[in-house]
């Protein structure tokens, strides 16, 4: 029962700042739209609604699959959700079928991008994957045998909150020293800070109007890309970060392939040289094993949305599988 005729899917990825949501027809984005991400549970599903109703225009609508940045449970509930402050427990799955007549699969924003990925992107042909968005926190989406890895309660993937140093600096989660903390783009800014404080990082202070306090990953990233020498070696340090965490996955999953989405990869090979390099110094028994690429997105900023459209779309399927007694999730 996929979508047929003039019907469309839409998927729905929601940010800390932005909802950004794309009509799927087949595999094709016919239409897409964005709007501001607002304040309190009501507010952001009132938003989707709306948003949804928008990028579907005239054309039918089938199903819509949302992508959500945090904890999303097995009955599409969003248990946590550290960059939407205040929303705890809000039943995505049911308000909105609720709001909108329609089958609606909630997921974690990077699980859906991972499945986009593989769908139409960087994995395409790959059963075992793991996908990792760096951005300002690192999301992360694993996919085995060609399945979508949730977990028991649907949690699976938040791989940004793997603790690499319980002494480290705090997390929005609650933890200290998640590996987003030294390894996403606020651990960019982070290590520019401290250099600057030491004196160094000058190209990249003085885009932050000469006050250590305001350099974002953006100032290091610009500078980097000017050719900046400090700047580079703080992309380096970022590398060595990406590049741990990645050999702590690879030990628990064995995927055939990392790829790494999110607003960093806008630097290339800049930023993925000094990953790929420190990804096989730290990985066990890297002489023993076939070699783990490590490979840009290939779907940008889009990933998210057009990742929960397939799922919305699959959904449609599942329906009909489990009428007829087969079912096609677990």
């Amino acid at each position: 029962m996929s979508p047929s005729g003039g019907e469309v899917t839409v998927g729905v990825d929601i940010g800390g700042t932005k909802c950004l949501a794309v009509a799927l027809a087949g595999n094709r984005v016919v239409a897409e739209g964005r709007v501001a991400t607002p304040d309190g549970g009501a507010a952001v599903l009132d938003a989707i609604a709306s948003l949804v109703v928008e990028v579907a225009g005239a054309r039918p609508l089938a199903a819509l699959g949302a992508g959500m940045p945090g904890l999303v449970d097995r009955d599409g509930v969003l248990r946590f959700a550290p960059n939407l402050p205040g929303v705890t427990g809000l039943p995505v799955r049911a308000e909105l079928e609720a709001r909108l007549g329609i089958p609606v699969r909630v997921d974690n924003d990077a699980t859906c991008a991972a499945w986009a990925e593989r769908a139409m992107g960087a994995a395409t042909g790959l059963d075992d994957v793991v996908l990792i968005t760096l951005g300002t926190g690192i999301g992360g989406g694993v996919i085995t045998a060609g399945r979508l890895t949730r977990g028991a309660n649907g949690f699976a993937g938040e791989v940004g909150h793997m603790v690499v140093d319980p002494t480290g600096p705090p997390c929005p989660c609650g933890q200290r020293g998640c590996w987003e903390r030294y390894a996403s783009g606020s651990g960019l800014a982070r290590l520019a800070r401290e250099a600057a404080e030491a004196g160094g990082a000058t190209a990249v202070l003085a885009m932050a109007g000469g006050d250590p306090a305001a350099i974002h990953g953006e100032h290091v990233t610009a500078a980097a890309l000017a050719g900046d020498p400090d700047a580079q070696g703080l992309v380096a340090a970022l590398g060595w970060w990406v590049g741990l965490g990645l050999a702590n996955l690879a030990n628990v999953l064995d995927p055939e392939a990392f790829v790494v989405g999110g607003g960093l990869v806008a630097m290339g090979d800049l930023l993925l040289e000094p990953v790929r390099v420190a990804f096989a110094s730290l990985l066990q028994g890297r002489a023993f094993r076939p070699a783990i690429p490590v490979v840009p997105a290939a779907l940008g900023p889009r990933a998210g949305a057009i990742g929960a459209g397939c799922l919305g779309a699959e959904l449609l399927d599942e329906t009909r599988e489990k009428s007829a007694g087969r079912p096609l999730y677990r």
